[in-house]
């Protein structure tokens, strides 16, 4: 149905106003009497062999939502009843910034991606928050969290620690996001030195509170083999609980699209199909070099089961999906739970 009839419409619309249309109507939806249950008789799929636990935590099934997608937890009751294992939200900072101005959002059909320069836009750490003591279900919820536009890189880590300060009661797991290319010089807070202080910061506020979080960092597809090592190391000497990798892309090697409309779209993170063999590789990498020893949300161009099979395959322990699931609807949940049940 997704795909016959409400994506065409969908991408008839700006890419974000499509994309508030549709969180819009799942809000509606779950208010209807039988709404939910009627997602879920859809969507949902669980088997007990989709169970598992990771850096701690019980999922119910490895199929994710990416951040970025239900930036202000406006709707994890709902995802959770389309049948995602969890969902992360954000990325939160700790003041709501408007983001960067529109047009910052483009679909790229011919290569099943996308490009964005969202900016961080969200209602800060303490409105989504206040949402999540809401919630009705038990999906477990990922907090993405980076810091307002206007922070110097030298007092990141600050509002890193807000957003733990603001969320630890009502997420289960955080996710320091350094590499986003659409904040300027966030991707700066990635080299060694400033991001060992930006974790040590953030892990010792977070480990002082009442029932710590499990803590991961998500890297960008753009680092080099030695920049990946230093990652590891990173991550062991800051006590990392995993890592998520990856985000999106400044490249545009390879993209079906003519070089002249990529052009006009300007600067942004590419995501989607053209991601899906560099984002194996660096998981693969990550996996092989960290002797399985570092759990991996893998995400970067799950469009199919086939795709999942891939990520987790090359080491993956969870996968996420973000313009996958926008481009095939959310009947790729299920089919990728029943593709894993049945493999």
């Amino acid at each position: 149905m997704y795909k016959a009839l409400l994506k065409p419409l969908l991408f008839r619309l700006d890419a974000e106003q499509a994309h508030h249309l549709v969180l819009d109507n799942l809000k509606r939806a779950s208010a209807v009497p039988g709404g939910m249950a009627l997602l879920r008789a859809l969507y949902d799929f669980q088997h007990p062999s989709l169970e598992r636990e990771v850096f701690g935590l019980p999922f119910r099934n490895p199929v994710g939502l990416a951040a970025g997608l239900d930036k202000n937890a406006m709707v994890t009751d709902e995802l959770a009843a389309l049948g995602f294992g969890f969902v992360e939200i954000g990325t939160v900072t700790p003041r709501a910034q408007p983001g960067n101005p529109a047009p910052r959002l483009f679909r790229l059909p011919q290569d099943e991606a996308l490009v964005n320069r969202m900016g961080f836009n969200n209602e800060g750490a303490l409105a989504a928050a206040a949402r999540l003591r809401k919630r009705q279900s038990d999906i477990i919820i990922g907090g993405n969290i980076g810091k307002n536009k206007d922070t110097p890189n030298e007092l990141a880590a600050q509002d890193y620690v807000a957003c733990v300060e603001a969320l630890h009661e009502v997420v289960d797991y955080f996710v320091v996001n350094v590499s986003s290319p659409n904040t300027p010089g966030l991707r700066q807070l990635q080299e060694r030195e400033p991001l060992i202080q930006l974790l040590q910061q953030v892990q010792e506020r977070n480990q002082s509170l009442p029932r710590p979080r499990p803590l991961l960092l998500k890297i960008a597809p753009d680092l080099t083999d030695s920049q990946l090592d230093d990652i590891l190391l990173i991550a062991r000497e800051t006590d990392l609980n995993g890592l998520v990798a990856t985000n999106t892309t400044i490249s545009r090697d390879g993209l079906s699209t003519p070089a002249d409309h990529v052009h006009t779209l300007g600067a942004g993170g590419l995501s989607g199909r053209p991601l899906r063999q560099r984002a194996t590789e660096v998981i693969r990498y990550l996996h092989y070099h960290s002797q399985g020893h570092l759990p991996i949300i893998g995400i970067g161009g799950i469009h199919s089961p086939a795709d999942a099979l891939e990520k987790l395959a090359a080491g993956a322990s969870l996968i996420q999906l973000y313009s996958g699931f926008i481009y095939e609807g959310p009947a790729l949940i299920k089919r990728i739970n029943r593709n894993l049940v049945e493999a």
